[in-house]
């Protein structure tokens, strides 16, 4: 699992029932604040279509599984706990907040759009969710200006040699938040700025902080509840402010979704997780019936109840993620199986690329590829495409 994905909302919007559903774990759910008070790490999954079947394989994957020519790919899903006001400035569980959430790749904020949680996470009516995007975006942005600013005074009072440069040490500063000098120094110059920190006023400030946020902690909205019909009408009011064109959104029903993978369980249903529509292969009660009509019918308006999706605009939208399979060009394959493994890389990596992610000893020893499909030789340098099949030929 070479990507996590943070879980992260305030109290009481169904954070942990999206949770559970999507890695299926028993975590506690509740209306009240601070239901998760440790953040919760499962196993969640993503949809590839598999490789194998073009080559006449059954694939034996070495994690997750593949259903009917899907494949799930594992992705580390953290429930992150802690989220308040003033959580930047430690507040709450503010600092434990920040710390489990640094170390997500990319953020899935769970916000009720049925408006009926207040910022507290209290029960109200007619509560704005964007109140509640703007609230985690500027508690995050004000996390990144704090350590944006001990950057700048950094650069300020050490001695400016011939190679000095904010860019550098902003990178050094702003590490922990995988970024590197060669984005720093181009997020700077998009913003229109100079690479001379005295000529940034309070507003450039605020501005480059929150640029290298968007850019280093990328964010998918859940609109959870969109079952609510004040959800639906919340859903199109915010997805229509242009305000918000920035993030990625998706209808979700985490209580929907959990509901049809504890009937699956059980062996009520037959479903597939994103799937839009489900069968019911044995007897359920009338009451049962009902839940699983209405359920359907949320399916029919949304193609899918949008716990997977969420996770999949996450990773393959908001970090432009690609799959990559390793494979052989003669059609060979290990006494363990074929199509084993399916890599996420992200979009424009190498076949050098792919050799390191797997093991440096395979990226120090490469000599080239084989694309599996065409049989043709690529370099090193040669840029990846999604879903492509790769033979790695090496020293090693």
């Amino acid at each position: 699992m070479s990507y996590s994905i943070g879980l992260v909302g305030k109290p009481s919007v169904g954070k942990s029932t999206f949770f559970n559903a999507a890695t299926m774990n028993d975590v506690p759910e509740g209306a009240y604040p601070f239901t998760t008070i440790d953040p919760s790490v499962g196993e969640a999954y993503v949809r590839v279509e598999c490789a194998a079947p073009e080559f006449d394989e059954t694939c034996t994957p070495s994690v997750g599984y593949c259903d009917d020519g899907t494949r799930f790919v594992p992705a580390k899903l953290v429930d992150v706990a802690g989220l308040i006001p003033g959580a930047h400035e430690g507040k709450g569980l503010g600092n434990q907040f920040l710390s489990d959430l640094n170390e997500a790749d990319v953020l899935v904020h769970v916000v009720d759009f049925s408006g009926k949680t207040d910022s507290k996470g209290e029960q109200t009516e007619g509560h704005d969710p964007r109140d509640d995007i703007d609230f985690l975006e500027d508690e995050l942005d004000q996390w990144y200006l704090g350590v944006l600013e001990k950057g700048i005074e950094r650069f300020e009072t050490k001695y400016h040699g011939a190679d000095a440069s904010i860019e550098s040490d902003l990178a050094e500063q702003m590490s922990a938040f995988r970024t590197n000098e060669d984005e720093i120094k181009q997020i700077i110059l998009a913003e229109g700025l100079d690479l001379d920190p005295e000529t940034w006023d309070e507003a450039d400030r605020e501005s480059l902080a929150r640029e290298i946020r968007k850019r280093t902690k990328p964010m998918v909205i859940a609109a959870n509840k969109i079952d609510d019909p004040a959800a639906k009408e919340n859903f199109e009011a915010v997805t229509d402010d242009p305000d918000y064109d920035h993030l990625t959104f998706v209808p979700t029903s985490a209580h929907a979704e959990k509901a049809l993978k504890t009937a699956e369980e059980a062996g009520q249903i037959e479903y597939t997780p994103g799937a839009d529509d489900f069968d019911i292969v044995a007897d359920v009660s009338a009451e049962q019936e009902a839940g699983l009509d209405q359920i359907r019918s949320l399916l029919d308006d949304f193609g899918g109840t949008g716990v997977q999706a969420s996770l999949e605009a996450a990773l393959f939208d908001a970090l432009d993620l690609i799959a990559v399979f390793p494979g052989s060009d003669d059609g060979s394959t290990s006494e363990k199986g074929s199509f084993r493994d399916c890599f996420l890389l992200p979009a424009g990596s190498t076949t050098q690329d792919f050799a390191n992610h797997i093991h440096t000893d395979l990226g120090d020893g490469l000599l080239h590829g084989i694309d599996c499909r065409s049989s043709r030789q690529i370099g090193g340098g040669h840029e990846l495409e999604d879903r492509d099949v790769i033979e790695l030929v090496t020293t090693t």
